[in-house]
């Protein structure tokens, strides 16, 4: 069964294809730009080398069709004709309350989905702009939509509420929901298959770190907690956004410096995190390199960011009444070594003991990095939302 795995956000358009019979990856890239003067696909072959084709692309229905193009041409293409696609799965960014699984789309789907729009308004309307054009491409193909919100649906109402009037969440839905939630719960499955534990019966949190960041508590299988909330905004310092603040300093903020929601927005989605409190970058890699340099902000930023990620994953030994894998993904995760270190040093007091010589350089392998002694399991999981989404559309499409 080849799956088209489709991840369409503003500007870009992310995909790979599957053969699900052999888990191969057959092809895989993206359309940056898309929209922009200079728009063009990269992409990988088989053999590693990259590819950039460039051509003006002014819209989601133009960017899939030059996909679709790349994947059956002559020189480039690993399909002879679209047919041989079976079925496409879809990233979509906010499901609400509406879904808490995968579910094949339909027009009621889709109807949920621009329901879900005001909590979502600048990647759900790219994500059903990806729907909409596979379906005029390949009239009939069947298509499913994996949510990033879904895997959280399973948090009690004491986890999700914020302390505001009920009726607001009555009238708007507003709660927290989480993100990464493919992410979180490809990895913490993956985690128990390599250690050879049953899923079921363990206390696990999740570290899905990069430019963006959220931590989960996964107990018995479920999402109970997650640090993102009604937007991706809440918890975790990130690249752009300034995760946790006391809303009383936005109301502030908006008032002397004069800033609509929009201004607001921009803000704290976009100025603020690692970029904001270093001026350098949101890029970690080169937070660590102004540190390795004396840059005492940059110092500054990294040691938040980093306290940050210790003081949730306290937070979630504390709601799960323990916890016995402790997961690092994302890129910060998979690769940044010495967060991994910092946030794991002195936790000796809840089980949790990290090998240094094991941990040290290690970038983007399955690996344990803690001590054979450690109660605690600490391990690195390359994440793969990609493959969750084919296989769920696999799985779905197969039932």
């Amino acid at each position: 069964m080849k799956i088209l795995v489709l991840n369409c956000g503003s500007s870009s358009v992310k995909y790979k294809l599957f053969n699900m019979d052999t888990h191969e990856v057959l092809a895989q890239g993206g359309v940056e730009k898309l929209g922009l003067p200079g728009s063009f696909l990269k992409f990988t072959q088989p053999d590693g080398k990259k590819v950039i084709l460039e051509k003006e692309l002014p819209e989601h229905n133009a960017a899939i069709e030059f996909i679709l193009s790349v994947l059956t041409d002559d020189q480039y293409g690993c399909i002879k004709s679209f047919n041989e696609i079976d079925a496409v799965g879809h990233r979509v960014v906010h499901g609400g309350e509406a879904f808490s699984s995968s579910v094949e789309i339909t027009s009621e789907v889709i109807g949920k989905m621009v329901e879900c729009i005001d909590l979502a308004p600048l990647h759900n309307p790219p994500n059903l702009k990806g729907i909409r054009a596979m379906s005029a491409l390949i009239p009939g193909i069947r298509q499913v939509g994996v949510f990033d919100t879904a895997f959280h649906q399973t948090m009690p109402d004491y986890a999700y509420m914020y302390g505001l009037p009920y009726s607001l969440y009555k009238k708007y839905g507003i709660r927290r929901y989480g993100f990464h939630g493919t992410s979180h719960r490809y990895v913490s499955k993956r985690a128990c298959e390599i250690l050879g534990v049953p899923y079921e019966e363990q206390k696990i949190i999740t570290a899905h770190v990069g430019n963006g960041g959220s931590i989960a508590a996964v107990k018995n299988g479920k999402s109970v907690d997650t640090s993102m909330g009604l937007t991706p905004v809440e918890g975790l310092l990130m690249g752009t956004r300034c995760g946790d603040v006391d809303a009383g300093a936005l109301t502030f903020i908006m008032d002397k410096e004069k800033l609509d929601a929009k201004g607001l927005s921009d803000l704290i989605n976009k100025q603020s995190g690692v970029l904001g409190l270093s001026g350098i970058s949101s890029d970690m890699r080169e937070i660590e390199a102004a540190v390795a340099e004396g840059d005492k902000r940059a110092i500054m930023a990294l040691n938040i960011y980093n306290y940050r990620i210790k003081k949730y994953i306290g937070a979630y030994a504390a709601a799960m009444g323990g916890c016995d894998i402790l997961v690092w993904t994302g890129g910060v995760g998979e690769n940044q070594w010495a967060t991994r270190r910092v946030v794991c040093e002195n936790m000796e007091f809840m089980g949790m003991k990290i090998d240094v010589q094991k941990n040290d350089g290690m970038r983007g392998e399955e690996m344990v990095i803690s001590t054979p002694d450690s109660k605690v399991t600490i391990i690195v999981v390359p994440t793969d939302e990609e493959y969750m989404i084919a296989s769920d559309t696999m799985d779905i499409l197969g039932k």
